[in-house]
This record gives structure tokens, C-alpha cells and sequence, in this order.
């Protein structure tokens, strides 16, 4: 009996100095992520951009504008990076710039990487011949930035939730003589804020990266600011030290932030959506209920669509980019390029709807800026949105290219 117990002590205590010598790892992830982010406020008086009646350069800066940039990783090596810029879109240039670099030097495929703008008007109109300095120091960063968050990703849990806001509403007001722009509260929104959350392997909030459907034009004086939405991110990351917030425009053509015009409406609107991100994250919640824990595969697909003009207005068509980025069956984020309204946002949510399958978040505002992407609706219907002459088949054109990638993806393969 004494040999016995002195054998179970000795075990006992071996089992001690393993325990000391080789701590508990943390549970392993299927996830890697890391974010980065650079400021990208202009440094030299610069024309603005997104309304044409401001000739003069802009003269101070209200808020700083920024590039933000997270990176993720499955498990089988799979990558993808979205960045976020507090700019007035991604005109064609800068991403074929940025994409052939950031291939180059990280080996990874344009595919692979979503750039998506938060239409702020009080940003530099940074195609100018007169901004090609800012231009190129801008490529530059933005390369930089998306390296700096590949070469910093940790194991990671990813997941996603949803909460509403209702900052935004319709700008199309029908009267007698046609659609005016102008607050409509009957119209059509989509006040969804989805939210894709990044924690450490400990549980640890690293970043968030949250959508809203709708124009960052509360303001439009000679002031650099992003807006709503940049204060959104600055006021999360205050009240979260140490978590970067990261914002993606959504299918916001036709809705606009109201009340407008006064720099504190700017300041509500930012603290209106940095509350409902914490709604969506369940925040002081004993047991949340509906963060939808996320796994691999991801998967990443681009391709386009031929957008034609009505035969009669003589314009070349034009190659309109859609991308796709699956996680697994959890998530599936649906990118569309320039100022797509609303009805494509619900479309394609309903489209793609499966009560087993994966939550659908729709962009706007990614990888290409070249106007306002009417529906068939808003097209028939005229008004500012339906201002370039495309063929009432231009919905169906980029639905179908959509369904095609989405469908492409889940039948695709998985190393």
C-alpha cells in the first residue's frame, strides 16, 4: 500500500513539472487575422471630391481620413484582405496599381483583395493631374498597409452578427413633375449593420469590420472628414482601446444621412452607428445569441459584366466587377462595384437566401468608381440616380453574374 502511494506521488509530481515546463497552449484556431491601419489625409491643399461646385482646395482638416486593412487566413492557407479607405471611391487605376503590387510582393491574387471606399465628400478628388503626388505616395501606403496586415496575423476566431441603424434614408421623393432628391420616408432602405467580429485566441477583441447602406454626405464644406462613418470608427476605437474599426460602404446610391448639413448631425450619425455595432456584438449580453461563428473554407472569386447604354447613346459598354468571398457556410460578402442603390442590396440578400446557408452582406462602393448602377426600377422611374442611359437589363446582367460566382465557389474545390 505504501509502495502504492509512494508511485502515485511520484507520478503525481511529474505530471507538476510537465505542467510548469510546458504550460497550457491556447485552443488552436482555424483562423489567422491581423489588421493594419495608415493615415491618408492629405498634406498639400488639394481639390475635393464628390461635389463638383467646390472649385477651391480644401482648407484644413476636420478629421483625419484613414486606410485601414485586415487580412484573414483559413486553415489551409487561403488568404484574403479587405481594405477599407476613407476616400470618394476606387477609381480603376488605383486598384489595377494596388493589385499588381500587393501580387507581387505578397503573392496575393486581385481576387484575393476587396477595396472598398466610404464616399465621403470631404475627401481629395485624388485622380487629378494635380494630385499625382498624392497619388503616388497613396499607391504606396496602401500597398504597404495591406503587407503590414498579412505580415501581422495571429491565430484568430472569426464571427458575425448583425444589428439595424437608422441613420439613412430615401432620397427619392416622386412628384408631379418627376423624382426629386429629397428625404422620402416611405422609400426604400436597408438599415442592416452587419458586423464581422476578429478575437484573439483568448477571447480578446482585435478589430471589427461593420457595413451601412448609405451616402457620407452629412457634410460637404472644404474640410477633410470621413463623415459619419469616420467618426463611427474613431468612437468604437475609443471606447475599445487597442481595436481597430474598419468600415465598408454599403449599396448606399439612393440614401442619404438625414438631418444633413451641420457637423454635429455628422457626430450623431457616427455615435448612432458606433451604438448599433455594439448591439451587434451583444455587448454586456451574459450569453450571446447570435454570433455566428465562422469557418473555412474561403474562398475568393472576381469576374465581370458587360454593361451596355440604351443603342441610341452611342457609348461604349463597359466591363462592371463583381467579387464574391466565402467563409465556409457561414458568411458569403458580395462586392459591387461604384454607387449601386438599394434595391440590389435586397435582391441579392433574398437571391442568395438560404435558411441552412450562409448570412449575406452586400457592398457598394468596391473596386471600381465610375457612377451611379441604377435598378430596372430606378431606371424606369428616372431621376438623379438614373442619369447614365444603360439598358433596363443592366440588373439582370449584374444579378447573374452573382449568382454565376457564388454558385462557381460552392461547387469549386478546396485545397
Amino acid at each position: 500500500m505504501h509502495r502504492f502511494l509512494f508511485s502515485l506521488a511520484v507520478v503525481f509530481s511529474q505530471c507538476l513539472i510537465t505542467l510548469a515546463a510546458d504550460p497550457a497552449k491556447p485552443e488552436p484556431t482555424e483562423w489567422k487575422a491581423g489588421v493594419a491601419s495608415a493615415k491618408i489625409t492629405p498634406e498639400k491643399p488639394l481639390r475635393m471630391a464628390g461635389y463638383a461646385g467646390r472649385k477651391e482646395p480644401a482648407e484644413g482638416t476636420e478629421q483625419d481620413l484613414f486606410a485601414k486593412a485586415l487580412a484573414v487566413e483559413d486553415a489551409t492557407g487561403n488568404r484574403a484582405v479587405f481594405l477599407t479607405l476613407d476616400l470618394i471611391g476606387v477609381i480603376e487605376q488605383l486598384r489595377a496599381d494596388v493589385t499588381s503590387q500587393v501580387q507581387e510582393q505578397y503573392q496575393l491574387p486581385p481576387q484575393s483583395l476587396l477595396m472598398n471606399a466610404s464616399h465621403t465628400h470631404c475627401g481629395p478628388a485624388y485622380g487629378r493631374e494635380d494630385a499625382k503626388e498624392y497619388y503616388d505616395d497613396l499607391v504606396v501606403t496602401l500597398v504597404k498597409t495591406v503587407g503590414t496586415a498579412l505580415e501581422k496575423m495571429q491565430p484568430a476566431r472569426l464571427s458575425w452578427s448583425a444589428a439595424r441603424c437608422s441613420v439613412a434614408m430615401n432620397r427619392r421623393t416622386p412628384t408631379a413633375t418627376g423624382y426629386r432628391n429629397h428625404p422620402n420616408p416611405e422609400g426604400r432602405v436597408d438599415h442592416q449593420v452587419p458586423v464581422l467580429r476578429v478575437d484573439d485566441t483568448n477571447g480578446k477583441l482585435n478589430a471589427v469590420m461593420f457595413g451601412y447602406a448609405c451616402h457620407n454626405t452629412t457634410m460637404g464644406f472644404r474640410k477633410w472628414l470621413g463623415d459619419y462613418a469616420g467618426f463611427a470608427q474613431e468612437y468604437f476605437e475609443k471606447d475599445h482601446p487597442g481595436v481597430t474599426a474598419l468600415f465598408m460602404m454599403g449599396c448606399g446610391g439612393d440614401q442619404n444621412p438625414y438631418p444633413r448639413s451641420e457637423l454635429h448631425y455628422a457626430h450623431k450619425h457616427g455615435r448612432s452607428l458606433t451604438t448599433s455595432i455594439e448591439a451587434a456584438l451583444e455587448v454586456n449580453q451574459r450569453t450571446p445569441l447570435h454570433q455566428r461563428v465562422l469557418h473555412g473554407p474561403l474562398k475568393t472569386a472576381f469576374g465581370t459584366v458587360e454593361l451596355e447604354y440604351l443603342p441610341e447613346k452611342k457609348r461604349d459598354p463597359w466591363n462592371y466587377p463583381v467579387q464574391v468571398i466565402q467563409f465556409g457556410n457561414d458568411l458569403t460578402l458580395v462586392a459591387l462595384g461604384t454607387e449601386v442603390v438599394i434595391d440590389y442590396s435586397l435582391r441579392i440578400k433574398q437571391e442568395l437566401f438560404d435558411p441552412e446557408g450562409p448570412a449575406i452582406w452586400v457592398a457598394g462602393y468596391s473596386n471600381v468608381y465610375s457612377g451611379y448602377i441604377p435598378s430596372k426600377r430606378v431606371l424606369l422611374e428616372g431621376g438623379y440616380e438614373a442619369s447614365r442611359p444603360y439598358n433596363p437589363d443592366v440588373e439582370e446582367r449584374i444579378i447573374g453574374k452573382v449568382l454565376e460566382l457564388d454558385q462557381g465557389l460552392k461547387t469549386q474545390e478546396t485545397k
